[in-house]
């Protein structure tokens, strides 16, 4: 007994050292996660990603050196500057481990190409790029965000960590026309009507917003390379290069020289180069769809390429992954977007999920009305594709739980709904949506609170919960892949079950519980002398006349198969 107990007492300091110095020490009461490695033989499906979704420039300054470019330097409306966030501060965070520690298996994070250099005014103070949603240039990286030796090392340490990486990307539009940003030829954009949303052709064939130029995606009629553009390679001293590859890839597809062509061979030069894994595609609904195909088809070719120059980089036979922001899109519709005189099915245009607008309300109904709902949709109407469920977003004015008053229900909705996850941001820290002074969107889209995980116990308490059941959610694809069904309705037990060829996983979940001791019902899922851990407690039970006993004061278990 005496050397067990020395072994126990070294297997936990060697633990402890493992922590992210990030992390706040562990208080007696045991509320922080334990770190769990994931596990090898669970594959990762898309269908049940666990996604973090960061503001490149509102996440981590990892380099203050690039915070101004380009003359950034007029003052702007509240939150609408940029604020020294950067690829350097992610990769910070994916080395220390915090993303591996709230269970994160995929990372997406706003556009880092070069934005415009000037400030617009539309209404809500003068506005900088720092979203990065206003394409100056797509064949390079805006230096506020940092460089391609910068996002390549990121994606190799994502990598390297089990974690796949999203870019975002922008096919829609450009940036707003400023006095340092003039606007592209009319051969390449309209800027005028503006969308009225009421039918396809007043969404697809209109700006956006004003002054927001519209790429002319559905015309086949070949254009030039704008003069501005061309000047500015030149004078970059990569005006041949890029003139060469254009030639090689119109060459290659046979595609006319029309705008989306353009953009699309431009976008997939970053699968080509880093072997990003996925896009996460913004506007989509904005575009005629049979663009959309066309960006898969050419994602697929350079996901394919890449994978083949480097065989001993691949992370699995997962295809390139797109998910698509079809905006107000709710999984309720099954396949289809309904403009009101056409529907239009993305998933049959290279989508595999879209982002589910509809989950925000879901959220305020029972637990059980909620995962049934969702089991049965993807099981049924969505089967082979899925949907990106998220609670709180950047540009979402009507989140659930504005006021951060309930974050354990955010928590336990959000990552146990059948379906991949969005994390955004600060939800797992309860950074606050509600900023004094903003206007619109900016008040969703403060810099990270990092001084709250390290000081405030309340934070660090939620901040340990979405971890643990983070972790338990990466470590088992049955969670938001598998099909769900309730098991006893009190206290409330259900049971995931995924099967994928010969690898098959299942869990048993429990919520509401009363504190102390409990009795969970598992018969007929896990049969009895079966040995079970509770992920969420850290402790080993035996099933006994199709129940297991836990006595603790968590009303949540978590509970998988002790192999």
């Amino acid at each position: 007994m005496k050397k067990l107990l020395i072994a126990m007492s070294i297997l936990s300091f060697l633990f402890g050292c493992k922590k992210n110095p990030r992390q706040p020490k562990k208080p007696t009461n045991d509320t922080t996660a334990t770190v769990i490695e994931p596990k090898k033989k669970a594959p990762f499906v898309w269908e049940g990603a666990n996604i973090y979704f960061l503001l490149t420039d509102r996440f981590n300054n990892g380099n203050p050196e690039n915070d101004v470019s380009f003359e950034r330097t007029d003052s702007t409306a509240v939150l609408r500057g940029f604020m020294g966030g950067d690829i350097v501060g992610i990769t910070q965070k994916i080395k220390e481990g915090y993303f591996t520690d709230l269970g994160i298996n995929a990372i997406w994070f706003t556009p880092v190409v070069e934005q415009i250099h000037g400030a617009t005014d539309e209404g809500t103070g003068n506005t900088y790029g720092y979203h990065g949603y206003w394409t100056k240039d797509w064949t390079t990286l805006d230096p506020n965000f940092g460089d391609k030796k910068e996002l390549g090392e990121l994606v190799k340490m994502a990598h390297s960590k089990g974690i796949r990486i999203l870019l975002d990307v922008v096919l829609n539009h450009t940036g707003p026309v400023t006095v340092k940003d003039p606007v592209w030829p009319s051969e390449w954009v309209r800027t005028e009507p503006a969308c009225t949303f009421d039918t396809y052709e007043n969404t697809t064939a209109c700006t956006l917003v004003k002054n927001l130029p519209d790429v002319l995606t559905e015309s086949d009629e070949p254009v030039e390379l704008p003069d501005a553009l061309l000047a500015k390679w030149k004078e970059e001293g990569r005006l041949s290069q890029e003139l060469d590859e254009l030639q090689l890839f119109f060459e290659r597809t046979g595609y006319p020289r029309a705008p989306r062509f353009y953009i699309i061979k431009w976008l997939t030069d970053y699968i080509h180069e880093f072997g990003v894994d996925g896009f996460r595609v913004d506007t989509v609904k904005h575009v005629n769809e049979n663009a959309w195909a066309e960006l898969k088809k050419e994602a697929d070719y350079a996901f394919g390429t890449w994978k083949k120059k480097h065989p001993n980089q691949v992370l699995d036979n997962n295809e390139f992954y797109m998910v698509g922001e079809v905006y107000n899109y709710g999984i309720s519709g099954g396949r289809f977007f309904n403009f009101g005189d056409k529907k239009v099915d993305y998933f049959d245009h290279g989508f595999k999920s879209l982002i589910n607008f509809e989950l925000k309300y879901d959220a305020k109904n029972s637990y059980e009305k909620i995962f049934r709902k969702y089991s049965s949709l993807l099981h049924t109407k969505l089967k082979g594709k899925s949907v990106l469920n998220y609670l709180t977003s950047h540009d979402d004015g009507s989140p659930f739980d504005q006021e951060r008053t309930q974050p354990y229900k955010s928590a336990n909705v959000l990552l146990l709904t059948p379906g991949a996850s969005q994390v955004y941001y600060g939800d797992e820290t309860s950074r606050p949506l509600i900023i004094e002074g903003t206007q619109g969107d900016a008040t969703l889209r403060s810099f990270m609170n990092w001084e709250d995980l390290d000081s405030i116990p309340k934070i660090q308490k939620i901040h340990a919960h979405w971890q643990k059941l983070g972790q338990f959610r990466r470590d088992h694809p049955a969670v938001g892949a598998g099909k769900h069904k309730r098991l006893a309705s009190k206290p409330y037990v259900f049971s995931r079950t995924y099967v994928e060829g010969e690898y098959k996983d299942k869990v048993v979940i429990g919520l509401n519980l009363p504190e102390g001791k409990k009795s969970l019902r598992v018969k007929g899922f896990f049969g009895n002398g079966t040995k079970l851990r509770d992920t969420y407690s850290n402790t080993e039970v035996v099933v006994k006349n199709g129940r297991v006993t836990l006595e603790n004061d968590f009303d949540m278990a978590l509970l998988e198969l002790v192999e």
